[in-house]
């Protein structure tokens, strides 16, 4: 699997086609999705703030090779509310790497997590959708009839995202949190299976809904935290090891440092989501139970983020497990990502990584919004 990195942004006829590719309910067998919170103010359907406007309820399903997530929204003036979200560890890559095949049991589990998602979908009366899975199902040798076992038991239909496709959505669900202030930003997606970097711009001006993302370039990276725990040890992480992590990514990194703009260290920060940021968000936040609330959105300084993987770095297993903000279920995979993310931050230092505990969801949504033309001038609200 070869890195794919782009210098300079989209092609524009393919970024019309991935902001179309939305199923409507008669593409399917499955009658419904939906989303979450608005990208400046995610709001849950008890807090009952905004106005939603006139349209489809939307659906945006991530199958990616540990997570099976589902958001259900309507569309606001200035983004959507959220009414319903599904989020599952089910390790659908698990044993990829030595086998190349998506496991009975990996699949199994896939299954039954669609299923909810499936119902959560029909109940909430969606009409709009894209379900997209990626990683794990580009690289298993099984993975077309996957996502023919998902249409026959399932009923709905999965589409296998490229990497570019899976770059651009992060980068759209999570541009909202660039700092208006600074010069851009290095975002990144740590996946299961593959790893995301995108150059931002400036955080664009929009006047109504979320602003689209000015991407200066992206690269996709052939490792993710259960790729990596898979080839290298999640259970016992010594300080060589997580060094031999470290590199490994860093190898995988450098075809994007000779494309990338000059880096700005204090004028610029870094933009991580998934598992790996939220998670240190939460140990560094001291959370008793995870809050998104608290983590999406806030910030940590260089000197913070050292700690907390050092903190990490320093526990055994049986204490990460123990740890709230980790459990049973990421215990062997957090060293992975920091692993991943410290390759990252030697690579384009920056004094402060925001978190963001939203990406590819988020970033269907908002497409298939746009799409609908739901903000445009005169849409009615």
């Amino acid at each position: 699997m070869d890195n794919e990195v782009r210098a300079t942004g989209l092609d524009p006829a393919r970024e019309r086609a991935i902001g179309d590719r939305g199923h409507t309910a008669h593409d399917s067998r499955t009658s419904d999705p939906r989303g979450r919170g608005s990208p400046f103010h995610p709001r849950s359907e008890s807090a009952g703030m905004g106005t939603d406007l006139s349209g489809p309820t939307y659906a945006a399903l991530d199958l990616g090779t540990n997570n099976c997530r589902l958001l259900v929204a309507r569309a606001t003036y200035d983004g959507f509310r959220v009414v319903d979200a599904f989020s599952r560890i089910i390790r659908l890559g698990e044993g990829i790497t030595a086998s190349g095949r998506l496991s009975e049991a990996a699949i199994a589990r896939a299954i039954e997590a669609l299923k909810i998602c499936r119902d959560k979908m029909r109940n909430r009366g969606v009409t709009r959708m894209q379900l997209i899975a990626t990683e794990a199902c580009r690289s298993a040798v099984n993975g077309a009839e996957f996502l023919s076992q998902v249409r026959e038991q399932v009923g709905i239909d999965l589409d296998v995202v490229d990497r570019e496709s899976e770059a651009l959505l992060a980068a759209t669900g999570c541009t909202p949190l660039i700092d208006a202030d600074a010069n851009g930003a290095i975002l990144f997606d740590i996946g299961g299976g593959s790893t995301e970097l995108v150059r931002l711009g400036r955080l664009p001006v929009s006047d109504r809904g979320p602003p689209p993302p000015d991407m200066r370039g992206w690269i996709s990276l052939p490792v993710g935290v259960v790729t990596l725990a898979e080839r290298h040890g999640g259970i016992v992480v010594t300080s060589d090891i997580f060094e031999a992590m470290v590199a490994e990514v860093a190898g995988h990194i450098a075809p994007f440092i000779a494309a990338r703009e000059p880096h700005d260290r204090e004028r610029m920060h870094l933009l991580g989501t998934s598992g790996t940021v939220t998670t240190i968000a939460g140990v560094h936040l001291a959370l008793r139970r995870y809050d998104r609330r608290r983590v999406d959105g806030a910030w940590m300084s260089d000197a913070e983020v050292t700690g907390i993987v050092d903190r990490l770095l320093a526990m055994n297993y049986d204490e990460r497990a123990a740890n709230a903000c980790i459990g049973t279920e990421r215990a062997d995979l957090v060293l992975a990502g920091c692993a991943i993310l410290e390759a990252i931050r030697r690579i384009f230092p920056c004094s402060r990584l925001r978190i963001a505990d939203r990406g590819l969801r988020e970033g269907m949504l908002v497409r298939m919004m746009r799409a609908d033309r739901v903000w445009s001038e005169g849409a009615s609200s």
